[in-house]
């Protein structure tokens, strides 16, 4: 039982940092061209040498 008393605020600060890197994630703007994915899909150019 007193291995919850570890396991608890480790898995609230793990918690907290996905929910950090999340919020920063959307506030960047890394999420705002949902329909470009969908646009290049149905493109007829192939990219068949991407760049490295």
């Amino acid at each position: 039982m007193q291995v919850l008393s570890y396991l608890i605020p480790i898995s609230l600060f793990l918690g907290g940092i996905g929910l950090v890197a999340f919020v920063y994630t959307v506030r960047s703007d890394q999420y705002d061209d949902p329909e470009g994915d969908a646009q290049r899909i149905l493109s007829g150019q192939y990219d068949d040498k991407p760049k490295m």
